[in-house]
């Protein structure tokens, strides 16, 4: 690990300018996933701002009925909530299925969002990334690609995005609340919060050098059976080869988003459209751009029966 300089901030204000001042500076909270990459010296920030001391750790509810959640409430926490678990029973679920008891203890809201990709080739600093170095090559493309993207990719990226509780947020219409460094504050869609990896992967999201999260909101319940499911190489402690969060209602009609299978949480409104029509037609329309190598077409059949397990359980 490279020598760095660390503070902490106890003000969103101070933390905000921290960054302005500092051109290679990175927030650290759990630090559930930077730790790991500075070891690797895939991350290298010549200064670290910590950010625990921003009291932004609170669940609180919103006027319109929703929930505003604290870029800091750990994600046990989060998953343990009396109102999350009632009202948001996705969000919790997917929380549970990832990582372990002790990283879901340290890891933030924030920090879950903005985790990187596990691409062994993103790891293996021997190998050609354009995440890691922009413009040298994807050695995933054309190598081993069993756990890697086959929709949203690009010639120049296949890594997919790890987070189970990104899945749950998009398919619950979240929005990320920042503040920039010159104190301006923005509310970005969580559908457009992630980005697809296009000619520049390296490129992750829409935030801007220095950009913070202060909070999550998710909307008004919206009711129905909130399900996720998680398929992976073994029981616990594993990254998805493919995952499924589902809201379904009733009459069959519902929101489904997938894991595992891009460079973000994957949801398409004509798959929601088609819920109520079957497995079949929700994961056509769903995978309908897909491009998936040989070692990893399996995913398109794999996505069908997860999403047909999660309509007969929303049935009963």
């Amino acid at each position: 690990m490279r020598a760095f300089t660390y503070e902490r901030s106890f003000s969103i204000e101070a933390a905000a300018k921290a960054a302005a001042s500092n051109s290679e500076a990175k927030f650290i909270a759990g630090g559930t996933n930077l730790l790991d990459l500075m070891k690797l010296e895939i991350e290298t920030p010549a200064h670290l701002i910590d950010v625990n001391g921003l009291g932004l750790d609170t669940i609180d509810p919103t006027p319109d009925g929703g929930i505003r959640i604290g870029a800091l409430v750990r994600n046990s926490d989060l998953a343990a909530h009396e109102t999350v678990r009632r009202d948001y029973g996705l969000l919790s679920r997917a929380l549970v299925a990832g990582a372990s008891g002790q990283l879901r203890n340290k890891a933030t809201t924030a920090g879950n969002l903005m985790q990187r990709t596990r691409c062994p080739y993103f790891y293996d600093t021997n190998q050609p990334c354009n995440k890691r170095q922009p413009g040298s090559g994807c050695s995933a493309i054309g190598g081993i690609s069993r756990q890697l993207g086959v929709v949203g990719v690009s010639d120049a990226c296949i890594a997919t995005h790890p987070s189970d509780m990104a899945v749950a947020m998009r398919a619950l219409d979240a929005v990320v609340e920042t503040v920039k460094p010159d104190g301006d504050r923005r509310s970005i869609g969580i559908a457009d919060f992630h980005r697809l990896p296009g000619d520049t992967p390296h490129v992750e999201t829409e935030l801007n050098p220095g950009e913070f999260i202060t909070a999550v909101t998710l909307p008004p319940p919206i009711g129905g059976r909130h399900i996720y499911r998680k398929v992976r190489d073994r029981a616990s402690f594993a990254f998805a080869l493919i995952s499924v969060g589902a809201v379904i209602q009733p009459d069959g009609k519902g929101r489904i988003a997938v894991g595992g299978v891009a460079h973000k949480p994957w949801r398409v409104e004509a798959a929601d459209a088609a819920l109520s029509k079957g497995a079949k037609a929700a994961n056509a329309a769903l995978l309908a751009s897909a491009r998936p190598t040989d070692q990893n077409k399996f995913k398109l059949d794999l996505v069908e029966r997860t999403l047909g397990a999660v309509i007969l359980e929303a049935r009963g």
